[in-house]
């Protein structure tokens, strides 16, 4: 949630960073509008609050005075007087919050302001490149789609899946199953090494956590609810983690924290449709390592880059070649306030939105800083060294990386043309020193 002060005080960057972000213009200037008329309704309203409670608490000091003077008669009038601006202050107290609720309407549907380094433009095509890391590797055979390659040695089962669970789900067998268990424990003693705590979060919340994060008023169709609860499960562990400190205060020499979380992600992907959906890419459940950052602001930026190149090194250890790239105003996610998103080369994949050629780059991780846009909505601060007032705190989160997604890479890029598959050295060691899958059937 932005802060509505610097929006009314900044008209004109205001108008011009949301139409940046794809929004009408017409639709920016309505929002500046609504938030411009509550917020002198509200400065208004609070202003006459303060005034009679200051009316107030002077009649209670002449009240205080009569009586030890015994004029009890012109106390009672005092009193009485008194008894009245309580009951205005009350009128007055329920319009204000009436007023804020408004208020707070209009702005938990507004996104985060861009920062001003992020690229302005419309769709990923406006997205830049910023590096790219690895040697592609050359195959002696057209190499395959992960589905494709799970298909014909066994090692993925979607039609049994989709028997017990429907679409979008997936058996993983024999070797690629203890691989996948393998780079979670990989992820997370890499991460370890880097100061990451370590977490295991819930994989339940309530509408309060994902309101905090962003994902709720906005993206409530895109999650699974528990009926007859308010509860959710998590589409990723950033909604627990990042609510781990929801209203609290914070001590400004314990900044930056840095947690990492191992949990299964569930997502009703509504509206995913098409090739760019098929085998792993898009399940309704997956795993994922996701950092989450609590900065302080003066330093948010630079954890933002630390943070991304501690993804990247879960791919550089794998010798997996990908690409990093600054996403554009109008690509960036609700909440964003700078994202990378990290692409990694997948040598057999055909998607869609690459044109439907073989070899193509797939986003396996987004990392992302978010200024004080979640700590409004949560409520996380910290204090000062010199212990006066509070500020909110930056949030950061990335996937660092997604399991099914890293798990796709290895088996494209490592791919072999009697269908085994080479396990990566940095794996080996949480393989029993195994070299190769073989291939279930031949």
């Amino acid at each position: 949630m932005l802060d509505w002060r610097r929006i009314v005080q900044n008209k004109e960057d205001f108008l011009k960073a949301f139409e940046n972000r794809g929004m009408p213009a017409t639709e920016v200037a309505g929002l500046f509008s609504d938030i411009e008329e509550l917020s002198k309704e509200r400065v208004k309203t609070q202003t006459e609050a303060d005034a009679l409670k200051a009316e107030r608490n002077k009649t209670s000091e002449e009240v205080s005075k009569l009586m030890k003077a015994g004029k009890k008669a012109e106390a009672q009038t005092l009193i009485e007087q008194g008894k009245r601006i309580g009951s205005r202050i009350e009128e007055i107290e329920k319009t204000l919050g009436q007023t804020e609720a408004r208020f707070d309407k209009v702005l938990e549907v507004i996104p985060n302001w861009p920062h001003e380094s992020v690229p302005v433009g419309a769709t990923l095509s406006d997205n830049v490149v910023v590096r790219e890391w690895g040697e592609k590797r050359t195959f002696d055979f057209e190499p395959r789609s992960h589905d494709e390659i799970g298909e014909k040695t066994g090692l993925i089962d979607f039609a049994r899946a989709a028997k017990i669970s429907g679409a979008r789900f997936v058996f993983l067998r024999d070797g690629l199953a203890r691989m996948e268990r393998a780079l979670i424990n990989f992820m997370l003693d890499l991460h370890r090494a880097k100061g990451y705590q370590e977490i295991v979060p819930p994989y339940m919340a309530n509408s309060a956590a994902f309101f905090g994060t962003g994902q709720f008023p906005k993206f409530v169709e895109d999650v699974f609810h528990l009926e007859g609860h308010d509860k959710y499960l998590i589409p990723t562990a950033e909604v627990p983690v990042t609510n781990f400190f929801a209203d609290e205060v914070l001590a400004e020499e314990d900044l930056p924290i840095k947690f990492m979380a191992f949990s299964p992600c569930f997502r009703s992907e509504a509206g995913s449709y098409g090739k760019d959906t098929k085998g792993l890419i898009r399940q309704h459940q997956f795993h994922k390592v996701e950092l989450v950052k609590f900065s302080h602001p003066d330093t948010s930026l630079e954890e933002l880059e630390a943070l991304t190149k501690d993804a990247e090194a879960v791919l550089q250890a794998l010798e997996i070649p990908y690409r990093t790239v600054l996403l554009c105003t109008g690509d960036m996610g609700f909440g964003s306030r700078k994202t990378y998103d990290i692409e990694v080369w997948l040598p057999g994949s055909v998607f869609e939105s690459a044109g439907n050629q073989r070899g193509c780059y797939r986003e396996i991780s987004s990392c992302s800083n978010f200024g004080d846009f979640q700590a409004r909505r949560a409520k996380i601060r910290f204090k000062g060294r010199g212990g006066k007032g509070t500020q909110f705190a930056h949030t950061l989160n990335g996937s660092g990386l997604a399991i099914g997604r890293t798990l796709v890479a290895v088996v494209e890029n490592y791919q072999r043309a009697d269908g085994s598959i080479e396990v990566p050295r940095a794996l080996r060691p949480y393989m029993g020193d195994m070299t190769v899958l073989e291939p279930l059937k031949k």
